[in-house]
């Protein structure tokens, strides 16, 4: 049996380096910890902290909701205008929370090593992710050990923040909700109020409400789950809205987020709606992250707060017929609800099912594949009071082939061309139809 040979000691010039490095290491992290919590018991908020981790790692820094949203951001990186602009961020500016991994990134299996990302915890509550962004060398386990250090802080940030802004989110909602009841006095109450709370509502606006697809009183969620989703629905339109204009209010409710969007007073239809799009969309990003889906409606102009009681109501509605008309994740203004709206007050969706089976009879299905397109056909020829030369316009049919279509819906569906209850009535039945919420 050989000999075990003799175990070899270390250089101790070796080992004297080592433990220099590592208390290096362990001073820089604990010079890292002393900064930032000093930068918070200063008052110093998420920006503060962003600012002095980018300034750790010589590149930027980002602290985001848990689902991606950015909250703040500080420092850059060569040859970017905006971390943001990054492939780890979608278009709206969102984080990919759900492709980015956490904690070190190994180089060998793809992953990029410039930047890397911890979860921001407190207690078991999981409050964002806080990401260091490396100008050029690639960030070891030593500089993650590190930020994760730096994430303990940023939970105390975000702690303080998030119970500030519930107290002012509490009193701002009930402010809000009041003058949407016609409670909270005159006109020029209501506007002075606001106006202490950094709100100008003495101005053309129109009233949005966006509420979530999901029926929450029907939910297999937690009720915490819940108030936790409504939450984080809140905070991504308060911080859409802020911002583009801090003088915006808006506030969430149980079931909605309410917004008083100023708007010019002579602005059309179209031009109202693509701010509120715009707003939607960052809201909604580019999916993923935990987002739920939700359908916004939008009021009228408002000239005066007197106004507002009957403009929020004309929002709700719009949501509600908007989900019907359209399904979920829709957009709807009240003026182009038309006659969906008294539609939405018939109590029971059968009775509307049975209208549409008995007036447009075998066309009410798609059983066969023409149906849909003999449906639009009628449709257009409603629409433009039976001018067939502008039907076969739009339709890019030959002036007889759509006499031929004529005469074949008059066989199936009765004389419409002469008898204009029956036209009405089909004019209606197609509405009904196009409803996707029956």
């Amino acid at each position: 049996m050989p000999a075990v040979p003799p175990e070899q000691s270390a250089d101790p010039v070796e080992l004297a380096a080592l433990v220099e490095h590592q208390r290096a290491l362990l001073a820089r992290e604990d010079e890292v910890h002393r900064v930032l919590v000093h930068v918070v018991l200063d008052g110093g908020g998420l920006a503060q902290v962003a600012e002095a981790v980018a300034g750790f790692f010589g590149g930027a820094a980002t602290v985001t909701t848990t689902d991606g949203r950015l909250l703040s951001q500080a420092g850059s990186l060569d040859g970017v205008d905006d971390v943001t602009d990054l492939a780890c961020f979608d278009r709206t500016g969102r984080l990919l929370v759900e492709d980015e991994p956490v904690g070190w990134r190994d180089p060998d299996r793809g992953a990029d090593p410039t930047r890397a990302f911890v979860r921001i915890v407190a207690g078991s509550s999981d409050l964002g992710m806080l990401g260091a962004y490396s100008p050029g060398p690639a960030l070891s386990r030593t500089d993650v050990h590190m930020l994760e250090r730096a994430a303990t802080v940023a939970a105390l940030a975000i702690t303080k923040e998030q119970a500030v802004a519930a107290v002012e989110g509490k009193y701002r909602a009930e402010f809000l909700r009041d003058a949407l009841a016609g409670r909270a006095g005159d006109p020029a109450d209501v506007a002075s109020h606001a106006a202490s709370l950094g709100w100008r509502v003495d101005r053309p606006l129109v009233v949005v409400a966006a509420e979530t697809d999901e029926d929450d009183s029907a939910t297999t969620r937690s009720a915490e789950e819940v108030r936790g989703l409504q939450d984080r629905f809140v905070r991504a339109w308060t911080q859409a809205v802020r911002s583009r204009d801090t003088s915006v209010a808006v506030a969430g409710f149980s079931q909605e987020v309410v917004v008083l969007l100023p708007v010019d007073e002579d602005a059309d239809t179209e031009a109202v709606l693509r701010p509120v799009a715009e707003l939607a969309r960052v809201v909604r990003g580019d999916g993923g992250g935990g987002r739920r889906t939700f359908t916004t409606g939008v009021s009228r102009l408002v000239t005066s707060p007197a106004d507002l009681p009957r403009a929020y109501d004309e929002a709700l509605t719009a949501v509600h017929v908007g989900r019907q008309v359209h399904g979920d994740s829709g957009l709807a203004h009240f003026d182009e609800l038309g006659i969906y709206r008294l539609l939405a007050l018939v109590p029971d969706s059968a009775d509307l099912r049975r209208f549409v089976t008995e007036s447009l009879g075998e066309l009410a299905t798609d059983d066969v594949p023409e149906n849909a397109d003999l449906r639009n056909t009628l449709s257009v020829l409603i629409d433009t009071n039976l001018n067939v030369a502008e039907t076969a316009r739009r339709l890019f049919f030959h002036y007889n082939t759509l006499r031929y279509r004529i005469a074949k819906l008059e066989r199936m569906l009765g004389p419409f061309t002469t008898d204009p209850q029956l036209r009405l009535t089909l004019a209606l039945a197609l509405r009904v139809h196009r409803m996707k919420g029956l």
